[in-house]
C-alpha cells in the first residue's frame, strides 16, 4: 500500500503523469452548484473536456472512470468526459434519505412582494441560519435557531400556501465510463489487466464461511467488513447477487420505497444478511433466485459517519460543517448543522462506498486516481481495499486532512496483519 499526494490544479499536475499508468478514476468532482458558497464548487472544471484528455491520457486503454454528480449538473459533466474520448458505459444511481430541499416558498414570496405582513401562527425550531456573528453560538458561519411559521396574508398568498420551487434530492448520479481498449476485453485485460468489472469481488452480500483458530466455531462474515483481525481458516462462500447499478443508503426513508419481492426458484437462504449490506431479507446462496424480501436488499451502503469522517484526525482543530439532512435552512446554506469536528470538508463520501467502487473497477494491486482529492475517502478505501493510490487536490487546507486519513487505514491494515 503506497500513495501519492499532489498539491495543485490537477489539469496542470496531470500533465506530469505517465501515459497509460493509472488502472482505474474514482473521484467526487465539484457538482458545480456554489455549494455553501466554496469558490472550488463554480469554477466549471467538471466540465472542462481537456481535463478529461488528461484523464484519459493517464488512464490505462480499458480503464474505468467513476465520476460523481449532482442531478441538475450531471448531464454536462458526462457530455465533458465523453467529448474527452471516453465511452460512457453505464450510470449509477447512490439513493440517500438524508437530503433536504433548498426551496422558496410562493406563498411567502407574494406576500413579501405586496408588503403584506404574515400572521405569526406557530414557531419552526429545527432551523439554521447563515450568521455573521463571531464567538457565542455561531457555529463557524452558521447557528441553530427558531423560525415563525406564519398564514398567508393575501388572497394571492392563500392561493399558493403550499407551493415551493425545488424536490427533496435524494440521489447522486455517478457516470461509468471506459477509455477505449485495443481490440478485444480479453486482448486488453491480458496485455494492461483493465477493460473488465470486478463483479464476484462487488457481489452484494458476499459472506466468507468461517472457523475461528480459538474455538472452532464457525462465523459468518461480509467479505467487506472492516473489523477485527480474525485468525481464521476459510471453509465456504455464500456468493451474493450481481452488483446493480442503483446503490442506496439503507435509511429507512429509502427502503420504504422498495416493494416486497420473491425471485425465482433456487436453493433457498432462509438466514437474514446483516452488516455493511443492512438486514433487508432473506439472501440467496447463489445470488440467481429463490429468496424474498425488500427489493433494497440488492444494495445497502451506510452514509459517512462521524467516525469514518474523522478517523485519524486526532489532534486537529474542531470546525463546524454544513452537511445534508434534517433541519430546514434559510439564509443561502442548506443542509444540516453537525457538531464540530476534525474533517470539516462539507461533502464527505462514506469509506464504504468508496471501497466497494474501487474494488468495483480496479485490478488487484491497482492504482487508483482520484483528480479531487477532498479530504481523502477514495485515498482510504484504495489503502483498505490493497490499491496504490494518487491525489490530486487545490484547496490547501484538506491536504493535511487527507494525508492523515490514509495514513490511519494503513496503520489499521498493518495492525490486522500483525
Amino acid at each position: 500500500m503506497s500513495y501519492q499526494i499532489h498539491h495543485g490544479d490537477n489539469r496542470e499536475v496531470l500533465k506530469n503523469l505517465a501515459d497509460n499508468s493509472i488502472d482505474s478514476v474514482v473521484t467526487d468532482p465539484p457538482y458545480e452548484l456554489g455549494f455553501m458558497g466554496k469558490s472550488w464548487d463554480a469554477t466549471g472544471v467538471a466540465y472542462s473536456v481537456e481535463l478529461w484528455q488528461e484523464v484519459m491520457r493517464v488512464l490505462k486503454p480499458g480503464g474505468h472512470l467513476l465520476a460523481f454528480s449532482g442531478s441538475r449538473t450531471y448531464h454536462r459533466m458526462a457530455v465533458a468526459i465523453e467529448d474527452a474520448g471516453f465511452e460512457i458505459r453505464d450510470q449509477i444511481m447512490w439513493i440517500y434519505g438524508s437530503g433536504f430541499p433548498k426551496s422558496h416558498d410562493v406563498s411567502k414570496g407574494i406576500d413579501k412582494q405586496a408588503g403584506a405582513e404574515r400572521e405569526v401562527v406557530g414557531i419552526n425550531d429545527n432551523v439554521v441560519r447563515e450568521s455573521k456573528i463571531e464567538g457565542g453560538s455561531d457555529y463557524g458561519g452558521f447557528t441553530k435557531a427558531n423560525s415563525d411559521i406564519t398564514a398567508p396574508a393575501t388572497a394571492e398568498a392563500k392561493q399558493w400556501q403550499g407551493w415551493g420551487t425545488a424536490l427533496k434530492p435524494a440521489h447522486e448520479p455517478i457516470v461509468v465510463a471506459r477509455k477505449p481498449l485495443i481490440g478485444t476485453v480479453a486482448a486488453n485485460v491480458l496485455t494492461y489487466g483493465t477493460g473488465g468489472l470486478n463483479i464476484d469481488g462487488s457481489r452484494v452480500g458476499n459472506e466468507e464461511m468461517i472457523k475461528t483458530s480459538s474455538n472452532g466455531i464457525v462465523k459468518s462474515e461480509n467479505r467487506s467488513m472492516s473489523g477485527p483481525n480474525y485468525e481464521r481458516e476459510v471453509v465456504g462462500t455464500a456468493r451474493g447477487r450481481w452488483p446493480a447499478n442503483v446503490i442506496h443508503d439503507g435509511s429507512d426513508e429509502v427502503v420504504e420505497l422498495f416493494p416486497d419481492t420473491k425471485s425465482g426458484s433456487g436453493n433457498k437462504n432462509t438466514g437474514n444478511r446483516a452488516g455493511l449490506f443492512g438486514n433487508l431479507g432473506a439472501g440467496n446462496g447463489d445470488g440467481i433466485g429463490g429468496d424474498s424480501g425488500s427489493a433494497a436488499r440488492f444494495f445497502y451502503c451506510a452514509k459517512a459517519s462521524k467516525r469514518d469522517r474523522n478517523e485519524g484526525l486526532d489532534g486537529f482543530e474542531l470546525k463546524q460543517t454544513i452537511g445534508g439532512g434534517g433541519l430546514t435552512v434559510v439564509g443561502g446554506a442548506y443542509g444540516s448543522i453537525k457538531a464540530p469536528g476534525q474533517n470539516h470538508h462539507p461533502t464527505v463520501k462514506p469509506t464504504e462506498l468508496m471501497r466497494y467502487l474501487c474494488r468495483l473497477v480496479t485490478p488487484p494491486g491497482g492504482i487508483v486516481l482520484d483528480p479531487f482529492m477532498g479530504s481523502g475517502s477514495t485515498g482510504k478505501a484504495a489503502m483498505y481495499e490493497g490499491f496504490e493510490f494518487v491525489g490530486i487536490e487545490l484547496t490547501d487546507e484538506y491536504l493535511p486532512i487527507a494525508k492523515a486519513r490514509i495514513e490511519f487505514a494503513i496503520e489499521e491494515m498493518k495492525a490486522r496483519l500483525l
